[in-house]
Parts: C-alpha cells; sequence; structure tokens
C-alpha cells in the first residue's frame, strides 16, 4: 500500500476532486498556503498497482510539472472501500509491480556517488585477484559482496525504457568506468604480487582452477548474466531489495574482470582477451535481459508523446545488443565446442591405452594424465602421460608408439614404468 501526497495547483481543486472520486478513491483534501501557485493537498491512499494509473491520470488534468509529489509505503489501512479498491487493481494489473516514479526513485538510490563507486570498485577488484590467485572461492566470494555494480546496471535499463536521458547516461558511463577500472587495479595488484615474489616465481596461472575456468568461459556462462540481469530488473520492479541480486551481478562481472588483470600482468594478451570478451558479453547480456523485462512489464514514459521515441530507443537497444551478444557468444560457442571435442578425445585416449597395455602380459595401467591445450578454442589434448607397472623380470614395450599408432589425433606420449614388486 501506498499513502501519495499530491499539491493541487491554483484553479485544480475541484477537478482533481472529481477524478478523485470518479476513481472511487478515498482521500483527504487540506489547504496549501505555503505557496501561492498551490491551492490544496489531497492524500490518497491507493493499492500498489493502483499508483502509476492514478498519477497518470492526474497528469492528463495538466498537473503541472511542479507540482511535488511523495509516494511513501503505508502499514496499515482500515476501510472496505480500500479493499474493493486493492482486488479492482489487482485484476487489472500486476499487483506487486511498483509504480514508475517509485522505480526511478528505486533506479537513483542504487547509484552510489562516484568516488564511493570507485572505491569500492578497486577494493573488490584487489580482493577479487587476491582470492584468484590463492584460488580461494571463499575470497572471490566476499569481493561480490562488496562490488557496487547493480546500480549503474539496472539505471540505464530503467532510464531507457522511462525515457530519462541523465539516468541512462550516468548508468552506461559507470558501467563502463567501473569495468576499466576494476581490470586496471586487478593488473596493477598482479603485477605487485608477480614483483614482490608474494606468489611462488613461475607459477602458470592455468594451473590456478579457480582463474582458468574464468579464462576459458564456456556457453553456458551466458545463462549467468542473463539471470542476473531478470533478477534485477524483477527485484526493482517489485520493490525487493537489490542487495542479493547484486551479488549475482558481481558474479558475472568482478571475478572475470580480475582475471583479464591477472592474464596483463602476466603477460598473455591471448587470454586477456579471451576473459575480455567474456566481460564484454555478460555486461551487454545484463544490459539486455534488463531491458526486455522492463519493457515487457509496461514500464513507459510519464508522457505519451515520448513513448514511442521510447518505444524505438528500447527495441533498438534490445536488437543491438542481442547482435553484438551472439556475435561474441562465437566465442563461448567455440569454447564449448572446444571442451566437448577435448572430453571425447580424453575418453578415447583413456580407452586405448587401456587396451594396449591388456595386450601385454605383466603390465599394469596405474595411472593416465591428459594435458589439454592452453588454447581455449583448441580441443585436442597435447599430451598424454602413461605410468605403467611391471615386475623387474618384464621387458618395457614400446607403449608410447602403439597408442600413438591407434590414436586419430596425435598428441605427445610418455611412459612412465614403475617396477611392483608383489608378494604371494
Amino acid at each position: 500500500m501506498r499513502l501519495v501526497q499530491i499539491t493541487i495547483p491554483t484553479g485544480k481543486r475541484d477537478t482533481v476532486r472529481r477524478l478523485l472520486e470518479d476513481e472511487g478513491l478515498e482521500y483527504t483534501m487540506t489547504d496549501e498556503t505555503s505557496r501561492r501557485e498551490f491551492e490544496a493537498v489531497a492524500y490518497v491512499p491507493l493499492p500498489q498497482p493502483a499508483v502509476e494509473p492514478v498519477m497518470d491520470k492526474l497528469r492528463a488534468l495538466g498537473m503541472s510539472d511542479d507540482a511535488i509529489t511523495v509516494v511513501v509505503e503505508a502499514s496499515t489501512v482500515v476501510s472496505e472501500r480500500f479493499e474493493e479498491l486493492a482486488e479492482r487493481y489487482a485484476e487489472e494489473n500486476d499487483e506487486d509491480r511498483i509504480g514508475r516514479e517509485e522505480l526511478r526513485s528505486s533506479a537513483a538510490d542504487l547509484m552510489p556517488t562516484t568516488r564511493n563507486y570507485l572505491i569500492l570498485t578497486i577494493v573488490s577488484a584487489v580482493v577479487a585477484t587476491a582470492g584468484l590467485l590463492l584460488n580461494s572461492a571463499a575470497v572471490v566470494v566476499g569481493s561480490m559482496v562488496i562490488a557496487p555494480l547493480v546500480g549503474p546496471a539496472l539505471s540505464a535499463s530503467v532510464g531507457t525504457v522511462i525515457d530519462d536521458h541523465g539516468l541512462r547516461v550516468r548508468g552506461v558511463t559507470l558501467q563502463a568506468l567501473g569495468i576499466g577500472c576494476a581490470i586496471a587495479s586487478a593488473a596493477i595488484f598482479a603485477g605487485f604480487v608477480q614483483m614482490a615474489n608474494l606468489v611462488p616465481p613461475g607459477i602458470e596461472i592455468l594451473d590456478i582452477d579457480q582463474i582458468r575456468e574464468r579464462l576459458a568461459p564456456d556457453f553456458l556462462a551466458l545463462a549467468i548474466a542473463l539471470g542476473a540481469g531478470v533478477a534485477g530488473a524483477v527485484s526493482l520492479s517489485t520493490g525487493v531489495s537489490a542487495a542479493i541480486v547484486g551479488v549475482m551481478i558481481a558474479v558475472a562481472l568482478i571475478p572475470p574482470a580480475a582475471v583479464v588483470g591477472i592474464a596483463l600482468a602476466w603477460g598473455d594478451t591471448t587470454l586477456a582477451l579471451g576473459s575480455g570478451v567474456f566481460v564484454l558479453v555478460n555486461v551487454l547480456s545484463i544490459n539486455m535481459a534488463a531491458l526486455a523485462v522492463l519493457w515487457y512489464q509496461g514500464y513507459r514514459p510519464e508522457t505519451w508523446f515520448r513513448t514511442s521515441t521510447a518505444r524505438v530507443e528500447t527495441l533498438t537497444r534490445i536488437g543491438v545488443l542481442a547482435v553484438v551478444i551472439l556475435v561474441l557468444s562465437v566465442f563461448l560457442a567455440g569454447v564449448t565446442f572446444a571442451s566437448y571435442e577435448g572430453a571425447l578425445a580424453e575418453e578415447e585416449i583413456r580407452g586405448e591405452a587401456a587396451a594396449v597395455i591388456d595386450e601385454h602380459q605383466g603390465l599394469v595401467l596405474m595411472d593416465v594424465t591428459v594435458e589439454q591445450s592452453d588454447h581455449p578454442l583448441r580441443g585436442t589434448p597435447e599430451t598424454v602421460v602413461l605410468t605403467v607397472g611391471k615386475a623387474e623380470s618384464v621387458d618395457s614395450p614400446p607403449i608410447a608408439h602403439e597408442l600413438q599408432e591407434r590414436l586419430e589425433s596425435e598428441p605427445r606420449v610418455e611412459v612412465h614404468f614403475v617396477e611392483v614388486q608383489v608378494r604371494e
């Protein structure tokens, strides 16, 4: 429930009263004496779905843009008539959806000051970088909690659908600034860590699981960003706290951005490019999903003549974002196919290795290690290492040559023989 307080311009008192009575609304009206251009203040308790339709009808009466409207949450309204009104508007509108004015206010409240936004973004990127280098999932999750990226991501979409140029521009600007600062701060911190020998010298970043999975993201990673955008838009439009959703949005942006910085610090531009594509796809997917959800929920500009402009801009932006995401997703699809191809090749290698060993008496296959290519789009294994047990009296047959002849691909095959003693 909401309590709407409206200042009524001079000469509009009777008109507003008739509208409120025609709508079957209960209200209280008092005189306004502080400003000459206003003559009264109306206090109208409304169900949440009724706020936007009633405000649109009041605006259609010629209410001045200078009129002050305050919408506050009401805990209780005791009235049988109000209950009937709530049921009527619940049938006509989504009862969980907040009004346009509240949506704009909620989106603006999520936008921190530029100074605080940059500080929190840099801190979250540094913490994420430390967590990734430590291979600590708990620290990485902690970095997501303090990341302030949800506000700009949702504000840009809200500004687009309701045609609020200032809100849209600020949201897009802060998103670009935040991602850029996250990557730069991660690269600087990772470079410092490397120079100060805070990690073992010669460490390979691909050996760290938390980093490797974000250097070569597959197509399923796109679902995380789309889900974050949808959840963010729904939580904002229903008045639910966006704090938890903010963590989900940070999941899609902060760790991959930190990985880009780490790859740059290690001088691996190829891996930095792969993770950078992942970050860009996530940013665009979050914005596209939020735009589509808010437009589907029926949010439009205040005045009808701006609706057509907002419709063209919104649908154009959704279309452009979808095309760009589709193009960039070719990379994700390539990684997905490479992962699938690599899994099939590894399964074939393990099967053929077991078959080769079975052909020789006195040999026991103890372990098979398949080392995949470091390139995210290459799914063929590069090295196969077999550990084979044998008795001291058994000769060492050319297992590496026999296995390589059986395989369709041509990985490098190493065979390590281990003497096994068995006491009967």
